[in-house]
């Protein structure tokens, strides 16, 4: 998918590049709320509802 606009020629980014870089963000974003102990918010596709991920790998589904 290479699709640009006027704004990437004048920073010199790509829509590629910038989708690249924010999936980069949240990853090391994730990483780190991984060593401080603090869950991640995901999402079951299968179930259709999100949860909170821990550390320990214990998963809590939110009610609705």
């Amino acid at each position: 998918m290479l699709e640009s606009n006027e704004l990437d020629y004048t920073c010199g980014v790509s829509d590629d590049e910038l989708t690249n870089r924010f999936k980069e963000a949240v990853r090391i974003g994730n990483e780190i709320k991984k060593v401080k102990g603090l869950p991640i918010a995901k999402y079951d596709f299968i179930l259709k509802k999100p949860y909170l991920e821990y550390p320990d790998g214990r998963k809590i589904y939110e009610e609705s």
